[in-house]
């Protein structure tokens, strides 16, 4: 394991996973940089992290604005020279059947979920090839493996997480690394976002068995600690007692 402590920019991290991911990697001495649209809970979040001995600074964020994920990364560079770690983390689920037509929420997720992750990878490689290294940390589902009724549009927005970070993975020269972190079901808000009444009702049985943030935070912390020549690839974390 790597003791080092790294720049490490986290989307989403207003709540759910990036929040915990947050407190993790504080705790094991990495200077942080946050970023998600709710800046109240940002501002509280790097203050707690401050006053516990630890390093945060935040910026607000909308990674669907490509403009706007290359100024934070850009700042999260200003503020500590480098970035070592992107955690694209911010994502969205407003599940519905195919034929609810909720064309506005399948293009909501297209956004955050595919062209978030693809924006960060376009406003944080640059750095990394520049200073000679860095870590994607792409937090996807066990979605990204499976599809279930509802979840049709969902599950393929973390399909094509899958593919985008292995194709990182691929076109790396072993310089970058790229891991892949997918949750089973987990303690959040992604399902508060879920419009349709017949999707609601079914994640009602399917979020009874969860998981809470901080271990999926415990994944992405163990991948980030690994040395420069380990690259851990794929990380799948379920409840133990669920199926899903």
């Amino acid at each position: 394991m790597s003791t080092e402590a790294k720049v490490v920019v986290i989307t989403g991290a207003s709540s759910g996973i990036g929040e915990a991911t947050a407190r993790r990697l504080a705790a094991d001495g990495h200077r942080l940089f946050l970023g998600a649209r709710r800046t109240d809970r940002l501002d509280a979040l790097s203050r707690e992290i401050t006053e516990a001995g630890g390093t945060a600074a935040f910026r607000r964020l909308d990674v669907t604005d490509a403009t706007d994920v290359r100024a934070f990364v850009a700042a999260a560079r200003e503020q500590y020279g480098r970035v070592d770690v992107m955690v694209n983390n911010a994502g969205v689920m407003p599940l519905s059947p195919l034929d609810a037509l909720k064309v506005d929420e399948w293009d909501r997720m297209i956004d955050v979920n595919v062209r978030g992750v693809l924006h960060g990878i376009a406003a944080a490689l640059p750095v990394m090839r520049a200073q000679g290294g860095g870590h994607f940390v792409n937090v996807a589902s066990v979605g990204a493996y499976e599809v279930s009724p509802t979840a049709a549009v969902y599950c393929a927005t973390k399909f094509a997480v899958r593919a985008l970070s292995e194709g990182l993975r691929q076109e790396s020269d072993g310089t970058v690394r790229v891991t892949l972190v997918s949750p089973g079901v987990t303690e959040s808000e992604l399902a508060e976002g879920i419009s349709d009444p017949v999707a609601r009702e079914a994640m009602k049985a399917y979020r009874a068995v969860a998981l809470p943030a901080s271990a999926i935070a415990e994944a992405i912390a163990y991948a980030v600690a690994q040395p420069a020549e380990v690259d851990v690839n794929e990380i799948v974390v379920r409840p133990a007692a669920s199926a899903r």
